[in-house]
């Protein structure tokens, strides 16, 4: 642990840049407030697969095709990615951007993305980690992906997704044509868009962003991070954030009851979309890109100095961008 603490004391400074939405597309915001709240479901959900310590990467693959968000990254594997994606002797399990060669300005630098061999239609998803990657030019994320069809037509859950300096953790629904998120759900989150609907052309999708500024980068690093949890099933998709000093005991004894949890950070009701049909056999992934598409689009407003392409150059922007993980559970 000493080793995870000893990145945190390194955070950047915290933030109050506003938070752009996905892909830098811009949504009216909403207050979550209404009558769709919530249900507990009595299922009990048992542990079907733990990912942690040495072991970790024996279940994930690595992507190293194109960055379809058009970041500055080539994502590796094999031997280029053993320097980027190792187990740390306490057990944490580290994901980073190369912070060390030259590249040019506007080039490519080597990153990470690795998804889970497995796929799961539903479940309860648990994610302990104590840091992620932030800072000007950098967009990290932790997602599921649904398999088998041209996206988003299976379905995509952002759980952790943000750029460059933000402090606010954004929650994000992508799918196919006929999903829609009810106004009228209750969550601790500020509710973004409502169309879950997304294209090539208008792929916001529906989205939370959430209230407190230790969610997402600096303050969350700080604080040793926390847990996102999140449930896929037929009545709803359901996140719930825990800093490090709240985390549930059902958690931490690996017996979770999301019934005693209660309301979530971002809540995703069936009543205007049906979740089976539009998130199926999703996947988990980690990625880090850098640019692109979003932490590109916002890097002045983020108040990030030069441009993003000239950010590149210099290996020092990006010694903090490192994901750092005890450990994601999968239960059923």
């Amino acid at each position: 642990m000493f080793a995870v603490l000893s990145a945190l004391v390194l955070s950047l400074a915290a933030s109050t840049t506003a938070f752009v939405p996905h892909h830098a597309a811009h949504h009216r915001r909403h207050n979550a407030v209404g009558n769709v709240s919530y249900v507990p479901r009595s299922t009990s959900y048992k542990l079907v697969e733990r990912y942690e310590g040495k072991n970790f990467f024996d279940g994930w693959d690595f992507f190293t095709g194109a960055d379809p968000t058009h970041g500055n990254v080539k994502f590796v594997g094999g031997d280029d990615a053993a320097k980027l994606a190792y187990v740390q002797d306490d057990g944490t399990v580290v994901l980073a951007v190369d912070d060390t060669s030259n590249v040019p300005a506007g080039g490519n630098r080597n990153s990470i993305r690795i998804s889970t061999k497995q796929s799961w239609g539903r479940g309860l998803f648990i994610a302990d980690i104590y840091a992620m990657p932030h800072g000007c030019g950098v967009w990290p994320a932790y997602w599921s992906l649904g398999g088998g069809k041209d996206w988003p037509n299976a379905g995509e859950i952002d759980i952790i997704e943000g750029v460059n300096t933000n402090v606010q953790n954004q929650i994000t629904l992508h799918s196919g044509p006929g999903c829609t998120l009810d106004k009228s759900a209750k969550a601790l989150s500020n509710m973004l868009g409502t169309t879950c609907a997304s294209s090539p052309d208008a792929n916001s999708g529906c989205a939370y962003q959430q209230k407190g500024n230790n969610t997402f980068g600096h303050l969350f690093n700080m604080q040793a991070g926390g847990v996102y949890a999140h449930s896929l099933e037929s009545d709803a998709i359901s996140v719930w954030y825990f800093d490090r000093d709240s985390i549930p005991a059902d958690i931490t004894a690996q017996k979770p009851d999301p019934s005693t949890w209660g309301t979530p950070t971002a809540f995703f009701p069936n009543t205007q979309c049906d979740i089976s049909s539009h998130f199926v056999a999703q996947s988990l992934i980690f990625d880090i890109t850098l640019c692109g598409d979003w932490a590109g689009a916002a890097y002045e407003s983020s108040g990030c100095p030069g441009t993003c392409a000239s950010a590149i150059a210099d290996a020092s922007n990006f010694q903090l961008a490192k994901w750092m993980i005890g450990s994601v559970s999968v239960y059923q």
